[in-house]
């Protein structure tokens, strides 16, 4: 009698769903099936994505304006909206979404240059600038390209779609492992990585970082910084993540010892003190070099902080606390760079180690009233996460990262699947946000966006795959 009155009151005080009402649990399901089909069938173009569409998907944008016949690469386009896929197919076991992921490849594997990377875009028809296809068609830009994570992104889409697909796509597996093997003969001998490559790279020999011995205000500029290596937009990090999975992926040591030279060459691109930091771009000497116009020879707080994390991750896949060592340093050292609202300048001087900027004329100031809205010249800081990961590492403890349980996601869930329309869209409207490839639209513009897609996908499949 007593358990029986448990069960009773249990049952009186369980959320009640009206009969009308099906469980959320099968609303996201639905939510995720009618937006992926839509997004495969309807939006997808050559299997492959772009950034923005209208509503209509008769205009189309990635950095800039887009035909159907152009998919881009750079996230959040093709190999992006493809990792969403596998999302929901890891979520959910439907082969539907991995039939759309394997399309997504696909066009990725069509893209792949001879070169071994991806360029931006992806060409099915004739475009100013085309890439030197593998297959034999396209043009002749050959430019395999590590900028914004480009061929990082295809890596990682078709590694695990490889795996997703147990190895048996000859085509897929193959492109995986052409282009693996080209990342690795890009890399310098000192461990570090071109933002482009060609063919195999110029010898940099191993060399500690060091001070430039020119006037860097006003010399040193080189066309072809893109040859040199660097740090630029996160570079190491999305490089490291490519590789660790490339070795859990395929479970060979070399991507292991190409790791560890990344690490090797990060702890050799330290500045010496009282700037231990790391700079974005570095000449033949190790020495500190300009970029673009706007990306001088300087110590950077934003590609420091990747570097610092990327340290972290290399120690503990090699289990060499080595690469733990520049960092307490770095951390004692950012801990006084921090701008007075929290974050950290984008550049600090070489010596003087102020927070330098440009004017709208492109001149070095360390006013920051009329810097150009372009570029992200401050940067939100990070540093003590970055403490905690290093503790962590040193201590050899797993870092906590705890998924998101159900109940933490279910508000989330009914907002996603209350905005999905009829159609299976999830439309945007404009409202002066900051948009990837900053296409000019107007306040209450509508539009479709893979961004929304991609985590609005990733968060459905989350909660239906959490406890």
């Amino acid at each position: 009698m007593i358990r029986t009155l448990f069960v009773l009151s249990a049952l009186a005080l369980a959320p009640q769903l009206r009969a009308d009402e099906p469980d959320l649990r099968e609303q996201a399901q639905k939510a995720l099936q009618r937006a992926a089909t839509f997004y495969r069938t309807k939006v997808a173009a050559h299997g492959g994505y772009v950034y923005y569409y209208t509503p209509d998907l008769k205009q189309r944008w990635g950095e800039g304006a887009a035909d159907a016949d152009t998919l881009f690469v750079q996230p959040p386009g093709t190999p992006t909206v493809g990792m969403a896929y596998l999302d929901a197919f890891d979520a959910t076991g439907d082969k539907l979404y991995l039939d759309a992921a394997t399309d997504t490849a696909n066009a990725l594997v069509y893209g792949q240059l001879q070169s071994g990377g991806w360029t931006q875009t992806i060409h099915f028809g004739p475009a100013k600038r085309v890439g030197k296809y593998r297959n034999g068609k396209g043009g002749n830009w050959n430019a395999s390209s590590l900028d914004d994570g480009q061929t990082q992104a295809a890596l990682l889409m078709l590694m695990r779609a490889d795996k997703a697909l147990n190895f048996k796509n000859d085509a897929i597996h193959e492109a995986a492992e052409y282009g693996l093997d080209k990342l690795l003969q890009a890399q310098f001998r000192n461990g570090g990585f071109p933002q482009v490559w060609t063919k195999a790279v110029e010898d940099f020999a191993p060399k500690k970082a060091a001070l430039p011995d020119y006037d860097w205000k006003t010399e040193g500029r080189v066309k072809n910084y893109w040859d040199f290596p660097t740090l630029n937009d996160g570079l190491a990090g999305s490089v490291c993540e490519v590789l660790v999975a490339a070795h859990e992926t395929y479970k060979d040591a070399k991507y292991k010892a190409a790791l560890a030279k990344l690490g090797d060459f990060l702890i050799l691109a330290q500045m010496p003190d009282p700037q231990p930091g790391w700079c974005q771009q570095y000449t033949h000497k190790m020495e500190p070099m300009w970029a673009r116009k706007f990306e001088p020879p300087a110590i950077t707080g934003w590609e420091s902080q990747d570097a610092m994390r990327t340290l972290i991750r290399v120690a503990r896949v090699t289990g060499d606390t080595k690469y733990l060592e520049p960092i307490p340093k770095a951390l004692a050292y950012f801990e006084k760079c921090l701008l007075p609202d929290g974050r950290v300048a984008r550049f600090y001087e070489l010596k003087t180690n102020k927070p330098l900027y440009m004017n709208a004329r492109y001149e070095l100031t360390y006013d920051d009233s009329a810097a150009p809205a372009h570029y992200g010249w401050k940067q939100p800081a990070s540093f003590k996460e970055i403490a905690r990961e290093y503790e962590a590492a040193k201590a050899v403890k797993p870092l906590e990262v705890k998924a998101r349980t159900a109940q933490q996601l279910e508000a989330e869930v009914k907002r996603i699947v209350a905005e999905l329309d009829a159609e299976g869209r999830w439309v945007s409207v404009y409202a002066g946000e900051r948009l990837v490839g900053q296409p000019k639209f107007a306040d209450g513009f509508k539009y479709v966006s893979s961004d929304a897609f991609v985590h609005n996908v990733a968060t459905l499949s989350a909660f239906l795959k959490a406890k």
